[in-house]
């Protein structure tokens, strides 16, 4: 029986253990909200971003990848409104100097109370959302006063005014600071499909509406970076921006919100742990926009979000660049009997977090069973992994070394590697290997032993249910093939 145990701590703590991800810099006592991916961690990132990928590049005729460059021209940014807009409301503490975005502020207030006063709680974050709105920075510090929120440092209500705080890194490019030009790390990867709009279209005779993915790396310098890999300085985005025709992006919206919902439940999660939450305050690029949530172990946080971004950004590049970003429509208008002609495209954007979706992942798979029983108390953890998501698929463990049972495994696992990651193994007792596996989320463990030299048949075990059942060596790699395919 599973017990709710599901909690961030034990997550953090089974993946360090375990070899998923470990604090950047560990020996040198880690870099704040910063991490690296370990052997396990790796491989399940790596599924996830290629299940992404075949979703919508491979059963997309009109959508296809690039992968653009980090650093790019600054003005880009100064088109894109990043150097005017990218900013959160901060707030520091005047007794112990520390910053605190203000949102994270009031939010930490709001769970702190909620048991004892939930509808203050409630209430509090209503208001906020509204504040937030409305840009009113008065009245957040106001509200941060009036309900005595405290630094959680210096234990004082010591604030200075809200003001904003821009997110982006930047360095120089050139050899001598003085000389060089300040170019910034991407805090998005958009900008980089947006500014080979033309490139892709005309080299891929792109006809409107198309789509460019990209899988990559963004920075921002978050100020109070909390949740794990909920919210880091570096992380993995999967983007997709789809271009259509002006007056048909409301539909494409709706389209592609069913989409990736659709997506979402295909990786085998619960439609319970989803909700659809429209944002209050559009960003100034969108006309329509709204985030998939998911129930994480803090509560429903983003993990993907929708945008209808209007034809903003090709129209800003346009602008600052001088260089036309226009499409031609040859297809006829209905209402006028004419080409739609040229025109700027509008975009709906996809784009969801690679860390964010780990992280999402993790805590559905994380589990505690209870294995108790009358004479002895027992417990187990398991990571239950979709099969097409773990990162060993299967492992295979030798009886023994001797009597040739590790050579049959090994002929087994070079057979097999070539078809999905297998893994083998051959210390320790059995129990101790299959519990192992269950912490690394292993879907089937086959065991090799002197049977299978006498009638070519293994044990095979099944992580969820523990149920083991002889079966023939021929037939195992149809049962994990099945298994990653569903």
């Amino acid at each position: 029986m599973a017990t709710e145990q599901n909690n961030l701590p034990d997550i953090i703590s089974h993946c360090k253990e375990y070899g998923f991800i470990f604090p950047s810099s560990d020996i040198y006592d880690g870099l704040s909200a910063v991490y690296d991916y370990g052997q396990w961690g790796v491989e399940l990132k790596k599924n996830i971003k290629d299940i992404w990928w075949k979703s919508m590049v491979y059963m997309h005729e009109n959508i296809v990848g690039i992968d653009s460059a980090i650093f790019m021209h600054p003005t880009i940014w100064k088109a894109s409104g990043h150097v005017d807009n990218f900013s959160d409301p901060m707030i520091d503490n005047l007794d112990s100097k520390k910053r605190y975005r203000v949102d994270h502020l009031i939010e930490g207030f709001c769970e702190q109370v909620a048991d004892s006063n939930k509808q203050l709680a409630d209430e509090l974050l209503v208001k906020m959302d509204a504040l937030l709105a409305a840009d009113d920075f008065v009245g957040l510090k106001q509200l941060i006063v009036d309900n005595n929120m405290k630094c959680a440092v210096s234990g004082t209500c010591n604030w200075t005014d809200v003001r904003q705080f821009n997110l982006m890194f930047s360095t120089q490019l050139g050899s001598v600071a003085e000389d060089s030009d300040t170019i910034y790390l991407r805090p998005e990867t958009a900008q980089g499909i947006f500014v080979n709009f033309l490139n892709v279209q005309k080299t891929g005779r792109m006809k409107i509406p198309f789509g460019i993915a990209q899988i990559g790396k963004a920075f921002r310098n978050e100020i109070v970076a909390r949740g794990f890999i909920f919210r880091m300085r570096e992380f993995e985005q999967m983007e997709m921006q789809f271009f259509v025709r002006p007056g048909t992006q409301k539909e494409w919206y709706e389209y592609w919100k069913e989409a990736r919902m659709k997506w979402h439940l295909a990786l085998g999660i619960s439609a319970s742990k989803y909700r659809f939450h429209d944002h209050v305050k559009l960003a100034h690029y969108a006309d329509a926009a709204c985030d998939i949530e998911f129930d994480f172990p803090m509560g429903f946080k983003e993990v993907e979000g929708i945008h209808s971004r209007t034809n903003f950004d090709l129209s800003q590049h346009q602008e600052y660049s001088k260089k036309k970003q226009m499409y031609f429509d040859n297809d006829i208008d209905e209402a006028t009997g004419k080409p739609y002609g040229n025109y700027i495209p509008y975009v709906v954007e996809t784009s969801i977090g690679l860390d964010r979706t780990i992280l999402m992942v993790l805590s559905e798979a994380y589990t505690v069973e209870d294995l108790s029983t009358e004479d002895k108390k027992d417990s187990r953890v398991v990571l239950k992994f979709p099969p097409k998501l773990a990162p060993i698929k299967l492992a295979i463990f030798p009886l023994m070394k001797k009597d040739g049972l590790a050579e049959l495994a090994r002929e087994m696992m070079n057979e097999y590697r070539e078809d999905f990651f297998c893994f083998y193994e051959e210390k320790d007792a059995i129990g101790k290997r299959y519990r192992r596996m269950d912490a690394l989320g292993t879907p089937f463990c086959v065991t090799i032993d002197h049977q299978t030299k006498e009638d070519g048949t293994v044990t095979i075990r099944y992580r969820d249910s523990m149920d083991q059942e002889r079966v023939k060596m021929s037939d195992v790699k149809a049962i994990v093939l099945n298994a990653i395919k569903s």
